[in-house]
């Protein structure tokens, strides 16, 4: 599977995080547990895989910048897929903006510092922006967890001669 190229490792990991956050939802009904964690280690593990399997082979000089253009290669296909995933899945599913909606309106009235009509245009306001805010943060986040892991994992690699 070393011959597999950094894209392609990009579209095994995305497509191994979207089964097992599918997986997730459907044995929690929820994203909001501990098993999330286990989509961003296939994350990170497919970045890895993408440095070690880079690292064995005969390609390029083995430098900071060939390694992090690797890890760039697979982060960018897993970001791009799991966006995508977020939106549609967001899209097919109304029931979280509503779950939010609600949740929302109760930390707003708890607090005692609105109006009812500064409450409904607040939450009106947020189910307007609700699928774009998530894809927005699911974009930075996988962004710059995906940068972070590549940059400390090309780091580390171009110190090291391969064998």
């Amino acid at each position: 599977m070393n011959n597999l190229s950094a894209t392609y490792k990009g579209l095994i990991t995305g497509a191994l995080m979207i089964l097992v956050s599918l997986g997730i939802y459907f044995l929690k009904k929820d994203f909001d547990n501990a098993l999330q964690y286990v989509t961003y280690s296939i994350y990170i593990g497919g970045i890895l895989w993408t440095l070690f399997a880079y690292r064995q082979s005969g390609d390029e000089p083995k430098n900071f910048k060939n390694y992090f253009s690797q890890g760039f290669r697979c982060f960018i296909v897993v970001t791009l897929l799991m966006v995508a995933f977020t939106w549609m899945f967001l899209k097919m599913n109304p029931g979280f903006r509503e779950e939010m909606a609600q949740h929302y309106r109760a930390d707003l009235e708890s607090k005692k510092n609105y109006t009812p009509a500064e409450i409904d245009n607040m939450v009106n306001t947020a189910k307007e922006y609700f699928v774009a805010m998530l894809t927005s943060m699911a974009i930075f986040g996988y962004l710059i967890i995906g940068a972070l892991v590549t940059l400390i994992g090309a780091g580390f690699m171009s110190q090291k001669k391969a064998a």
